[in-house]
């Protein structure tokens, strides 16, 4: 995804210390605060190439499918990383002043580091465990540098490193496998008697009754369409709750590439994992005080799967004690296939 450098403005989920909060994240389309400007590679492709259904509020001011699909054309170019010497890329940086960025974001581009690094086309990732070390400066580039640890017969391991201001902000390790059919074939099931996702409110028809409170944000297009089975987040505060049920996808279409399509996934499994933390006690993602960010984030990739089609995102709280929440995720195709497992840890402390 190399060529020449362009400015596009995204908008990017966002609270982890490096982004969390999957209410803020989507709500804003992405970010706590406000749009971001990158510089990215070149992007080249049709807008009208995607064909999916949409169930959206009629309103002139609500982004087109065109519109979503340069959201989406966008993100991932802000993906893409420039190389700068063997096993060192720099990732794409902001011109506006922010406070920190999107966890989602650094794991999807150090995945893609560390994809970069393997040469055998038929070995893909396989399982990623990362811990978010401080805030990243989005102000700046970030620097990933790639231990290539191992290139075994069929298994490579690499570890990255997100580097800025000299310091370690993020660090990732990730497996790589080649492709190996057959063996003992066995996955935990979909939960059953879900709606499915076209019978079910897009963000700007769910948030609709609050878009004078979101301002500007209710507007613009997003690169991650995410639909809530359970009710609106916004709406069920106070209920208490273990689990909830989330489809997700791109919104649009994307090329046919399997690691970009686990750091898409990736991006998009920073964006409301954490928040089932908070299920248990009914609280909202702005109760006064409380403050919750990204500590670690595991995954396991078990089976194919299209970011740009369904996918079923069911979520449990697993713990929360000791001023951290543990919650655990998973992944199914719309046709039940248990695709990716996610477990994520992170801070949920009450400041006041």
């Amino acid at each position: 995804m190399s060529g020449r450098l362009r400015t596009v403005r995204i908008d990017i989920a966002g609270a982890s210390p490096i982004g969390s909060s999957s209410i803020i994240g989507e709500r804003l389309g992405g970010s706590r605060h406000g749009p971001r400007t990158y510089r990215v590679g070149d992007m080249h492709r049709q807008a009208d190439a995607w064909q999916h259904e949409v169930f959206m509020t009629v309103d002139s001011d609500i982004p087109t499918r065109q519109d979503n699909q340069q959201a989406l054309d966008d993100l991932v170019a802000l993906l893409d990383l420039e190389t700068i010497e063997v096993n060192i890329f720099r990732g794409a940086s902001t011109d506006e002043d922010r406070v920190r960025v999107f966890g989602g974001q650094v794991a999807g581009q150090a995945l893609i580091a560390a994809g970069r690094t393997i040469d055998e086309p038929d070995r893909h990732v396989h399982s990623l465990h990362a811990y978010f070390l401080r805030p990243g400066d989005p102000k700046l580039p970030i620097l990933y540098e790639v231990d290539r640890i191992r290139d075994g017969r069929s298994f490579s391991t690499r570890r990255v490193v997100a580097i800025q201001h000299g310091r370690a902000i993020f660090n990732l390790q990730a497996s790589f496998h080649d492709d190996e059919p057959g063996g003992p074939d066995h996955q935990i099931t979909m939960d059953e008697g879900l709606a499915p996702p076209t019978e079910l409110p897009d963000f700007h028809t769910r948030m609709a009754p609050h878009r004078e409170r979101i301002g500007d944000w209710y507007h613009r297009p997003r690169p991650i369409d995410l639909r809530y089975v359970d009710g609106d987040p916004m709406s069920r505060q106070g209920e208490l709750n273990t689990a909830q049920h989330v489809w997700i996808r791109a919104n649009g279409s994307l090329p046919d590439d399997p690691l970009l399509n686990a750091c898409i996934l990736t991006y998009a499994s920073d964006m409301t994992l954490l928040d089932t933390t908070l299920l248990p006690f009914g609280l909202p993602f702005d109760h006064p005080g409380l403050q919750m960010a990204s500590l670690d984030h595991a995954m396991w990739f078990h089976r194919p799967f299209r970011v740009e089609d369904w996918l079923m995102y069911q979520q449990r709280a697993i713990s929360t004690g000791a001023s951290r929440g543990l919650a655990g995720g998973a992944i199914f195709t719309s046709d039940g296939a248990l695709a990716v497992s996610v477990v994520q840890e992170g801070l949920a402390r009450f400041t006041q």
